[in-house]
């Protein structure tokens, strides 16, 4: 018999796949309304940072690093470079949700913003060092800034729509003697 906590953790790592097919699809569709130069936000990066902070067992390094080094390859970014920094960022937010769990929600998601800002300069630094041609800075900011405001979106998705809580502290003692 199945243990029911392992097939709703294996469902979640399904859907958490479909949702970066699902955006990786829409980023690739030829669509553009109007003559604006906005960039839209990175979904996959957005629903990564707030699952970890939720439910840290339902993206591990294992599904989040082929994903994130795929998108790589089909965004046409330098391989590897973009995966292995939302790893450490992902890495780091894992390591800080036992002390996140109580925070409020403006702190957590200025935390997320902290380190995606981080991620984009190290990005932009790591690029630049190596002369690799880059787009400009400003969209660069504008795409930071569209990830930042879509992360309470996709938080409310994510809360309400798929039903993605904060791990309570009786649920974080019996995931930890259960390891």
């Amino acid at each position: 018999m199945v243990d029911p906590r392992t097939v709703r953790t294996w469902s979640f790592r399904g859907v958490f796949l479909g949702i970066t097919a699902l955006a990786t699809f829409f980023y690739l569709l030829p669509l553009q309304v109007g003559s604006g130069r906005w960039p839209g936000p990175d979904l996959i990066l957005a629903f990564a940072f707030a699952w970890v902070l939720r439910r840290p067992d339902y993206v591990p390094v294992f599904l989040l690093a082929p994903v994130l080094l795929l998108a790589d390859f089909i965004f046409l970014r330098p391989p590897g470079l973009w995966a292995a920094l939302s790893i450490m960022g992902l890495e780091f937010l894992r390591s800080r949700e036992p002390t996140s769990r109580d925070l409020p929600f403006a702190i957590e998601w200025a935390m997320v913003a902290g380190v995606m800002l981080a991620m984009a300069v190290t990005y932009r630094l790591s690029l630049a060092i190596f002369m690799v041609d880059q787009t400009s800075l400003g969209l660069a900011i504008l795409g930071q800034i569209s990830t930042i405001l879509s992360y309470p979106i996709v938080i409310a998705i994510s809360h309400y729509g798929l039903g993605i809580a904060k791990i309570t502290p009786s649920e974080a003692d019996e995931m930890r003697y259960v390891r």
